[in-house]
C-alpha cells in the first residue's frame, strides 16, 4: 500500500478504556493510518456518520449501549461507497457472541487480550479484501518497504533489520524530512510505557546508519538538542 493510500485509509476505535485505545492508537498511527476514536455507542454512531471510516474497531461491553446495537446502529446509518468494516473485541471467546455480532454485521471478531500484531494483520486483511487494487509496498527515496514481506530495500539490496530496527527506520521513513524528536520516536517505536533512557535511540540509530553505510550522516541526520531527521530522496 502506497504511503498517500495509507494515509488515507480511516480507523474508529471505541472502547471505554482509554489505555486499550491510547494502545491500539499509538500502533496504528505508527504504522501511517488516521486515528480517530470514541469512548461510547452515541459518541460512535455520530463520528462514524461524520467520517465515514473504513474500519471500526469496536468494543462489545459498552456503557450504555453496547457494541451489538452500535454495530446495528452503524451498519443501517452509514449509506457511502466505502465498504465500512467492523471488527468486534470481546472478553469473552463464545461461539454464540461470535455468531451474535456477525449476524448484526460484524466482518470479524476478536477475543481480549490479543496482540496488537493480530490486530494489524486483521485490520490489513480486511483492507486488502475492500481495496484490492492497493498493496503493502512503500517507495520514498531509493527505500522500498514492503510491509506485507516486513522487509526493507535500499539501492536494490535488502537490509536484514531486526523488527525494533525495522519500526525505527518505517517511523522515520515516514516522516521524511521531518524532524523528530528522541521522545516522541521513543513513543511511537517502543511505546509510551517505555521506562528506559533516550540513549537507546542514538545507539539505533547508529545500527540503522551502519546498515545503509550513511557514514556521513546526509540520509540520517542529527538535528542537535532535538532529535533525528530523514532525508530520503
Amino acid at each position: 500500500m502506497n504511503l498517500l493510500a495509507r494515509e488515507q485509509i480511516t480507523i474508529l476505535i471505541v472502547d471505554d478504556e482509554k489505555s486499550i485505545v491510547d494502545f491500539i492508537k499509538m500502533g496504528l498511527e505508527a504504522e501511517g493510518y488516521t486515528v480517530y476514536s470514541a469512548y461510547n455507542g452515541n459518541e460512535a454512531i455520530e463520528l462514524a456518520q461524520k467520517i465515514n471510516p473504513h474500519i471500526i474497531i469496536l468494543d462489545i461491553m459498552l456503557p450504555g449501549m453496547d457494541g451489538y446495537e452500535v454495530c446495528s446502529r452503524i451498519k443501517k446509518s452509514i449509506k457511502t461507497s466505502i465498504k465500512t468494516s467492523i471488527i468486534m473485541l470481546t472478553a469473552r471467546d463464545e461461539v454464540d457472541d461470535k455468531v451474535r455480532g456477525l449476524d448484526i454485521g460484524a466482518d470479524d471478531y476478536m477475543a481480549k487480550p490479543f496482540s496488537f500484531k493480530e490486530l494489524l494483520a486483521r485490520i490489513n486483511a480486511r483492507i486488502r479484501n475492500s481495496f484490492p487494487e492497493l498493496d503493502d509496498v512503500i517507495n520514498i527515496g531509493e527505500f522500498t518497504i514492503d510491509d506485507g514481506a516486513h522487509e526493507f530495500t535500499y539501492r536494490g539490496k535488502v537490509l536484514d533489520l531486526p523488527p525494533t530496527q525495522y519500526n525505527l527506520l518505517r517511523f522515520l521513513l515516514i516522516n521524511n524530512g521531518i524532524v523528530l524528536s528522541k521522545s516522541l520516536i521513543l513513543e511511537k517505536v517502543w511505546g509510551y510505557d517505555f521506562n528506559g533512557e533516550e540513549n537507546i535511540v542514538e545507539v539505533y540509530i547508529r545500527y540503522l546508519r551502519d546498515k545503509i553505510e550513511d557514514k556521513e550522516h546526509n540520509i540520517i541526520r542529527t538535528i542537535r538538542g532535538v532529535g533525528y531527521k530523514v532525508v530520503a530522496q
